[in-house]
């Protein structure tokens, strides 16, 4: 996990350079498709949210979201408990998600809608973004932005003079968005607990669902974002135990290349 991170966040070391490399506009014409017109974010915000209320189900989107930090790993920790000798297949699904995915982030830097929506490019507003009070985002006219990011926006209400620190800590790179690795661990947090507990498999299933709805509404991903984090768990899913035998060689390469070099 420190590796995934590093990889997750050395991209923004220069922000200018990610920015001039980040795909922006392809997530909203397919998210235009799937909504009909207009992104399934701004849909669900216009039938179901106020400008400048977070209503308690919004609160429980966002506490999902929050949770997320802790959920693949718990699920993990949940085999190693029940299951420990399947432990090492387990790990090895959850973290291959987080580790191929970090690679797109590399390759294909990708604007989520919230980014998109302050950077004037779902509605082609031009001009000054300003920040106002609880983080409510308005084009330089006054008017509120196509897209509320509602996390931010309870996030200072919540956390108050904490809630900086706490961003600066986990919000390392804003460019990450294609595929949403919160969604695709969560998913596969879900296949690890099924196999072990049919209960603890209900749990992971419902939650991971509540992410991905919470994920779109809250204006983090793209529904398009979610579907590619579904199709990259899937993948790494169906190509575990294929791919078990070459990997379990590579291992004992690995392991022979560390004693030679211990003992040279």
């Amino acid at each position: 996990m420190w590796a995934y991170f590093a990889a997750y966040e050395m991209p923004n070391d220069d922000p200018e350079a990610l920015r001039e490399r980040a795909h922006i506009q392809y997530p909203i014409k397919i998210d235009r498709v799937i909504g009909l017109g207009k992104i399934p974010t701004q849909r669900l915000q216009k039938l179901f949210s106020q400008e400048g209320e977070i209503n308690r189900f919004e609160r429980v989107l966002v506490w999902s979201h929050w949770a997320w930090f802790a959920v693949p790993h718990l699920a993990v920790a949940y085999v190693a408990v029940r299951r420990p000798k399947e432990l090492g297949t387990a790990a090895a699904r959850m973290y291959a998600v987080y580790d191929l995915g970090a690679v797109v982030y590399w390759t294909i830097p990708t604007a989520p809608p919230w980014w998109a929506a302050a950077h004037g490019h779902l509605e082609q507003l031009d001009g000054h973004v300003e920040v106002g009070e609880f983080g409510h985002r308005y084009d330089q006219t006054g008017m509120p932005l196509p897209v509320r990011r509602m996390m931010l926006e309870y996030g200072e209400r919540f956390w108050g003079r904490r809630w900086n620190d706490l961003y600066d800590v986990l919000g390392g790179n804003p460019l990450a968005a294609m595929p949403s690795l919160h969604f695709a661990t969560s998913l596969m947090a879900a296949r690890l607990l099924s196999e072990v507990d049919p209960v603890a498999g209900a749990i992971g299933w419902t939650y991971a669902a509540t992410l991905g709805l919470a994920l779109v509404y809250l204006g983090e991903h793209y529904a398009a974002d979610v579907i590619a984090g579904g199709m990259l768990a899937e993948a790494v899913h169906r190509a575990a135990r294929p791919a078990t035998p070459a990997v379990h060689v590579l291992t004992r390469a690995l392991r022979r290349l560390r004693t030679l070099a211990e003992d040279g």
